[in-house]
């Protein structure tokens, strides 16, 4: 097998990142590695920017509160949708600080307010809690509550790696179950979709690309999730029905055929797919933007896509509900 295409600053981000000393992530125990992983943000990503409306809140939760974060380029809106985001780190580390940056740009691209989920982390809280929150902060926000301060027509879920899990789980169940408005699309980056079966891609990339196989292991025995559980690997649920997707993977990622397989799978079952993979990039790239700056271009293109398929499927939303008026 050749060797696979390293981007230049990929490959010194890298470099740096191999030599760097001290133990690795799975050998640290959870609050540190959650440190570790805080302390890279002002390193790795760029600052957070001006913004319309920062603001922190709390979601009534199945074990407590559920901090939260808004996130709006402008300081009021009409009635229009809203993202969710879900941060990655495995189900083990991260923050709404630690993905503050995307969020940020996630709304300025968009130009649309985006709604950062702080749900609860193992292996304090193992699996379904962070499932468990996320989809209750999802019913929260179709409801347009007062603290949100925004009428809310319909929904985006999004997430990256461990948070692009639960952008897919959330979506999946609010089509099960519906609740006050609808998801309309879904943007996953390299998410984790499977974990019942050992891809090529895992093997291919186990060590030295920053996310490793012993990493993952790591998370996986934290999070002590039930594998064949669509809330665990939503690729092996039905996907008939599911919103319009945009995903996004790495090719230099251990999962990344664990994302190539969910996108290929929507196709197959007819969901609307757009699939865009960042060749010669890593796993965790949409918080890396400052080291390694080619990634500007991948979420731009990433966020460009799902800009139109949210269009789309807000402006077929609003045709529907006009149909439906005018049959009652």
């Amino acid at each position: 097998m050749t060797d696979p295409y390293v981007r230049p600053d990929v490959a010194g981000f890298l470099a740096f990142l191999n030599a760097l000393p001290g133990p690795k992530m799975h050998q640290l125990e959870a609050p540190a590695a959650r440190a570790t992983y805080a302390a890279m943000k002002d390193i790795a990503d760029p600052p957070v920017g001006d913004l319309g409306t920062i603001t922190d809140l709390t979601i009534p939760g199945p074990a407590g509160a559920i901090p939260a974060r808004l996130f709006d380029v402008a300081k009021s809106r009409l009635p229009g949708p809203i993202v969710l985001f879900f941060h990655g780190g495995g189900f083990v580390i991260g923050d709404l600080d630690t993905h503050a940056s995307f969020c940020a740009e996630v709304s300025r691209t968009l130009d649309l307010p985006v709604l950062a989920v702080d749900y609860r982390l193992a292996p304090e809280a193992v699996w379904p809690a962070a499932p468990d929150d996320c989809e209750t902060a999802a019913r929260w926000a179709a409801g347009s509550p007062a603290a949100l301060g925004r009428k809310v027509t319909s929904l985006v879920t999004c997430g990256d790696s461990a948070g692009g899990n639960l952008a897919i789980v959330v979506a999946m169940a609010l089509r099960d179950a519906p609740a006050a408005v609808p998801v309309i699309a879904q943007l996953p980056f390299y998410p984790a979709t499977d974990t019942t079966q050992e891809y090529p891609s895992y093997s291919q990339f186990a060590d030295g690309f920053l996310l490793t196989r012993d990493s993952m292991e790591w998370f996986n025995a934290a999070y002590q999730a039930e594998a064949s559980h669509i809330r665990t690997s939503p690729l092996k649920g039905d996907l008939t029905g599911m919103p319009p997707a945009v995903v996004v993977t790495a090719s230099l990622d251990p999962i990344r055929d664990q994302g190539r397989a969910y996108a290929a799978a929507l196709a197959q079952a007819g969901v609307a797919t757009v699939y865009r993979e960042a060749v010669g990039n890593i796993h965790g790239f949409i918080t890396l933007r400052k080291a390694i700056p080619s990634s500007v271009g991948d979420v731009a293109a990433a966020l460009t896509a799902a800009k139109l398929v949210i269009a789309e499927a807000e402006g077929a939303r609003v045709m529907a509900q006009a149909a439906d008026g005018a049959a009652a």
